[in-house]
C-alpha cells in the first residue's frame, strides 16, 4: 500500500492534464500559470531551506572520520577519510558528491546456512545510483539547449557524446535509456527487498514513480509523437523571457510531461530530493577534523564569570585551615 498510494496519485496527475487539456482546453493553466507558480516554489522553496540550513548553530566540530586522524610525524594520516584541511575536505566531498565514495562502501549483512552471520560487498545500489544520478544530470543539461540561442559549443559537446550511439532519428541518447532503467532498478529494490520495504514510506516511492512518468512521457514525445523541437524551444525561450506563447500543435503528452516536472519541481523543497544541496551543509561532511592541533571555541558561548581555585582559596583559607585542609599560600 505504501507504494500503491503514490503510483495512483501520478496517474491521477497525469489524467488530470489529459482532461484539463483535451475536454476543458485548459491550455494556458497547464501550459503557463502552473510551470511559472511551480518555477517560484521551487526558488523560493531551495532558497528558504538554504538559508536555514545556514543559519544553523554548529558550536563544535563533528566531521564523521573513520581512518587515522593527523598527529604524531611518524604516524600515517588517511587524508580523505580524516581530512585535517580545507583541500582534503574538497577531495573528500568531491568523491562523495560526484562517485558517491561513501555508497560504494555499502555492504550487506546476512545469516546464512550453518548459520553464520556474513558480509559481503553490495555494488548494485551504488552502481544504480550513480546512473541514475548522472543521467538525470545530463539530460537536465541537454535541456538547457531549449532555453538558450545560440546553442553553447558545451551542450553541443554533451549531447554529440550522449548520442555517440547514432542510433535512428531522432539521435538515441544514452541518458535517455539508462534514466528509467536506474529509477525502474531503485524502485524495484525498494518492493522487493523486504528490509528495504519496510522502512520505505510513500514519500521515498512519489518522486521515483514522478520521474519514472517524466521519463516515460519524455521518451514517447521524442520518439514516437514526434514533437516539433522549433516550437518547443520558442515557446520554452519565451517563458524565459516572461512572454509566453503556447505552442501550436502541442499534444496532450507535452502538457502531460511539462505538468509532472511542474509538480517535481514544486515538490522538490521540501522533500528528500533536496539531499542534493543539504550534503554540501551537512558538517559531518565539510569540517576539517584538526581538533588536536587547533582549539575550537564555540562562537555561541555567552560569557560565563568564573570563581578560580585562587580565588576559592582567598575566600575559605582560615576554614580550610581550621579543618586541616592544605592549601598553597601561606
Amino acid at each position: 500500500m505504501k507504494a500503491l498510494w503514490p503510483f495512483l496519485v501520478v496517474i491521477m496527475l497525469v489524467v488530470l492534464v489529459f482532461i484539463g487539456v483535451k475536454g476543458l482546453n485548459l491550455d494556458i493553466l497547464f501550459g503557463i500559470i502552473i510551470p511559472y507558480v511551480a518555477a517560484f516554489i521551487f526558488m523560493a522553496g531551495v532558497i528558504s531551506r538554504v538559508v536555514q540550513w545556514g543559519r544553523s548553530p554548529v558550536p563544535f566540530r563533528i566531521p564523521t572520520t573513520c581512518g587515522q586522524q593527523k598527529s604524531l610525524p611518524w604516524i600515517r594520516q588517511n587524508k580523505l577519510e580524516n581530512p585535517s584541511n580545507t583541500l582534503e575536505v574538497i577531495g573528500r566531498m568531491a568523491l562523495d558528491v560526484l562517485l558517491f565514495r561513501s555508497l560504494f562502501r555499502n555492504t550487506q549483512t546476512e545469516l546464512r546456512d550453518g548459520p553464520h552471520l556474513a558480509h559481503g560487498s553490495k555494488k548494485w545500489l551504488w552502481l544504480g545510483a550513480l546512473a541514475f544520478h548522472w543521467s538525470f544530470f545530463i539530460i537536465l543539461i541537454r535541456h538547457l539547449r531549449l532555453f538558450v540561442e545560440p546553442v553553447p559549443a558545451a551542450l553541443n559537446l554533451i549531447s554529440r557524446l550522449d548520442g555517440f550511439l547514432q542510433v535512428g532519428a531522432p539521435v538515441l541518447y544514452l541518458s535517455g535509456i539508462v534514466l528509467p532503467a536506474a529509477a525502474t532498478y531503485l524502485l524495484i529494490r525498494r518492493i522487493l527487498e523486504p528490509r528495504i520495504r519496510y522502512i520505505s514510506l510513500p514519500a521515498d516511492y512519489f518522486p521515483l514513480f514522478l520521474i519514472i512518468g517524466i521519463a516515460i512521457s519524455g521518451i514517447l514525445m521524442r520518439y514516437f509523437t514526434k514533437v516539433e523541437v522549433i516550437n518547443l524551444k520558442a515557446f520554452m525561450i519565451g517563458m524565459f523571457h516572461f512572454q509566453p506563447v503556447i505552442p501550436s500543435g502541442a499534444g496532450s503528452l507535452f502538457y502531460i510531461h511539462l505538468f509532472l516536472v511542474s509538480v517535481l519541481l514544486a515538490y522538490f523543497p521540501f522533500s528528500k530530493l533536496m539531499h542534493m544541496g543539504g550534503v554540501f551543509f551537512s558538517p559531518a561532511r565539510n569540517m576539517a577534523n584538526n581538533n588536536r592541533m587547533q582549539r575550537h571555541i564555540n562562537p555561541w558561548d555567552y560569557p560565563v564569570k568564573v570563581h578560580t581555585y585562587e580565588e576559592y582559596e582567598d575566600d575559605f583559607r582560615d576554614k580550610m585551615r581550621k579543618a586541616g585542609i592544605p592549601v598553597e599560600k601561606a
